[in-house]
């Protein structure tokens, strides 16, 4: 059995950064850039008033009250008429460009207006109050974003801020997922005896989803060689084929019985991990396939572990597993050669964080698969470790879609 670095070693290298394609600033959520985004201006273009009130020379303005002539009115996105000139002001609001021979801005709630004229009474005055200068946010050729980036909503809104309706992006991966298994219904369907319903296919779906990649779901393919043959057919074109269920060896584990009548260029089928051991890995043709165990538990804990760095590398990015440490919620036994992934809580006292493995690590068990915060990493051959003893975690979050 291979170890699980091995294992994510001759994966990864299978795989390499996908070409781009240009996606308007509505579809870029979640996107990776290929390119760099750069201010097409400067912003603010020329200095603008940050307040509403009263645009005014700074040499106008003394320790007593005085009174300007009001010379124009500049609405935001209005460029002034006119130079401001000796004893005048003009009224301003927020947003909207100060004239020329200006320098500051008295807010409204410290002026007095009376016809053409205005009273400015502000004990606390200082040149240049209230103004955002030309290029305080950014200036023309400033780099706002970088390639390699997956798109946040903030992101969005600097691309559009500097002028870019449309960014170059990394294409999203083409994953096929199909769920095997005569044993399996849909989720609302009818079920008899024997049967269960499927979920590994849409968690898949979904952590592919979070990682940036395009997904079409294939479906469950029954027990039945030419159905399971046809199913596998349709991950043409695709970049990633994860099958789920089947790989093993039994009578009735078809999926690499299949691939190999396919022309299959199979790598390695088993891994030395818990949940996970029946991990496929090869090459049909163009397309890569893993093929991922059946038990929910099993079968999400390998597409965290290889699945998703994957999708980073197709994407161009840097595989995002942290792995971080805590202190041991309780007591563990020694580890036997696989290297365990426990599902665990995740709590914090104080400073000190405490990873808590779940008593039940059965991978059948979804239930408590939704209520883990982590994977708790044990070692092959780690020898028992008490609580309070410090402990490898994996998260069990992040994705493309952020704010």
């Amino acid at each position: 059995m291979l170890s699980v670095a091995e294992a994510r070693s001759r994966i990864l290298s299978a795989f390499e950064r996908l070409g781009t394609e240009q996606v308007g600033l509505e579809n870029a959520l979640g996107r990776v850039l290929a390119e760099p985004v750069t201010a097409r201006l400067t912003q603010p273009a020329k200095a603008v008033s940050a307040m509403d009130g009263y645009a005014v020379r700074s040499a106008d303005i003394g320790a007593e009250t005085v009174s300007l002539r009001v010379v124009m009115e500049i609405p935001a996105g209005h460029a002034p008429k006119q130079t401001l000139g000796l004893g005048e002001a003009a009224r301003i609001f927020t947003g909207a460009m100060l004239p020329d021979g200006s320098d500051s801005i008295v807010i409204q709630e410290n002026a007095a207006r009376n016809g053409d004229h205005v009273a400015l009474t502000d004990p606390r005055f200082r040149n240049g109050q209230h103004v955002r200068k030309s290029g305080l946010d950014f200036t023309l050729g400033d780099i706002g974003l970088s390639s390699g980036q997956c798109l946040t909503a903030r992101d969005i809104g600097l691309a559009a801020a500097m002028n870019w309706p449309w960014l170059t992006v990394t294409r999203r991966p083409r994953i096929a997922i199909l769920s095997t298994g005569d044993e399996l219904v849909n989720p609302g369907e009818a079920l008899s005896p024997g049967k269960i319903v499927a979920s590994n296919g849409f968690m898949l779906s979904a952590l592919a989803v979070a990682s940036g990649a395009q997904v079409i779901n294939l479906g469950n393919a029954p027990d039945q060689p030419e159905r399971l043959s046809a199913m596998i057919d349709g991950a043409r074109g695709c970049d990633l084929l994860v099958t789920t269920g089947g790989a093993s060896v039994g009578d009735y584990d078809l999926v690499q019985r299949i691939l190999q009548e396919k022309g299959i260029r199979l790598d390695f089928w088993k891994i030395a991990m818990r949940p996970g051991k029946p991990v496929m890995f090869g090459q049909l043709g163009d397309l890569k396939v893993i093929g991922l165990p059946g038990n929910p538990t099993s079968s999400v804990v390998t597409g965290h572990i290889f699945v998703r760095p994957i999708i980073a590398r197709m994407l161009g990015q840097n595989d995002d597993t942290i792995i971080d440490y805590a202190e041991l919620g309780r007591d563990l036994p020694a580890n036997d050669l696989r290297q365990d992934y426990l599902r665990a809580s995740l709590t914090r006292d104080g400073g000190r964080l405490i990873a808590t493995p779940f008593n039940l690590q059965d991978s059948s068990v979804i239930s408590l698969l939704a209520k883990a915060d982590v994977l708790v990493i044990r070692p092959p051959h780690a020898p028992a470790a008490a609580a309070g003893s410090q402990v490898e975690f994996i998260r069990l979050n992040g994705g493309a879609v952020s704010l």
